[in-house]
Formats: structure tokens, sequence, C-alpha cells
């Protein structure tokens, strides 16, 4: 863009390069992540082949759709694609912007009933961060786990317990 001053004395702003006329503007698209934990493991799924990361492990979660909460897209995700209820919903926990793509992956901690079955994950397992650490994870997953592993486990632990003695 090149700043001018009409001969009215008017600011403008013109586009001096066409490169960027022809894209279409990029829409940032909100992903819920749930942090499913049991037992000193974490719940992951592998996404299928055809998919964005094919083949990688992440937290199961979902798209959010206009004007829905991310707790309620977890509770539609969750029931979705592992059969599962959500219980309890946490605050926000860490927010990553998908690399090359307009999602942005928000994660939160949700406590669930029920046996998880993969409607939409080829594979779920059950694992330690150490484990999880070790397997294929979709770059925003494990741009998650590092900071999580970064994070003192315990106070993370505690910021929950205040959050749910809150509500």
């Amino acid at each position: 863009y090149r700043a001018t001053l009409s001969s009215a004395g008017r600011f403008r702003m013109r586009l001096d390069s066409c490169r960027d006329r022809d894209r279409p503007a990029v829409v940032s698209i909100r992903v819920i992540a749930a942090v499913i934990s049991r037992n000193g493991a974490f719940l992951l799924g592998r996404r299928p082949e055809n998919k964005r990361h094919g083949g990688m492990w992440e937290f199961p979660g979902g798209k959010l759709e206009p004007g829905e909460k991310p707790e309620a897209t977890a509770r539609r995700e969750l029931a979705e694609e592992l059969e599962l209820d959500v219980t309890n919903f946490g605050a926000l926990l860490h927010t990553v912007q998908d690399e090359d793509s307009p999602f942005i992956i928000e994660f939160y901690p949700a406590e669930v009933t029920g046996d998880p079955v993969p409607r939409e994950h080829t594979e779920l397992a059950w694992l330690s961060s150490d484990k999880i650490a070790a397997i294929a994870l979709a770059p925003a997953d494990r741009n998650f786990l590092s900071w999580f592993m970064s994070k003192d486990a315990n106070n993370l632990g505690a910021e929950r317990d205040q959050e749910s003695e809150r509500r």
C-alpha cells in the first residue's frame, strides 16, 4: 500500500501491488481440542489418512459452528466422534495457529463419561505425556504438548480445581 494526500487534502491508501488483489481474504477457523485425562493418561485419536495431517495423532475436538460456544462444540463433537458425554469443561489452556492454514486450535481441559468409540479417528489411545512425546503428533498438538510439559503439571491441575470450585 502507498499513502497519498489528495489535492483536497484527503488521506488515501492505494494498493501498489496487484499480487494480493486476486488472493481471497483468509478467514480464521476456530477449532477446539479437548484435553481429556484419566489416571495420568491423555486421550488421543489418529487422524484419517485422507485429512490434513493424516495418520498423525491429535487431541480430539472439532470446528466451532457459527455462534457456537467452545463448550457446546466440545459436547457436540465428542458425542458425535467418540460417543462421550462432557461432564466438566474448563477454561482455555492454550491457543495455537496451525501453520499454513486458517485453523486456530484452542485447547481446553474436559472431563467426560463413557468409553470412547472411534467414529472419526482411525485409532484411539490413552497415553502419558512422556509417551505422547514419542509419537507423530499433528503440529499444533505438538506445540501444545511442549507448552504443557513446560508448565508445572501440579499448578495446572490446581488452576483447574479452582476453576471448578468457582462454577
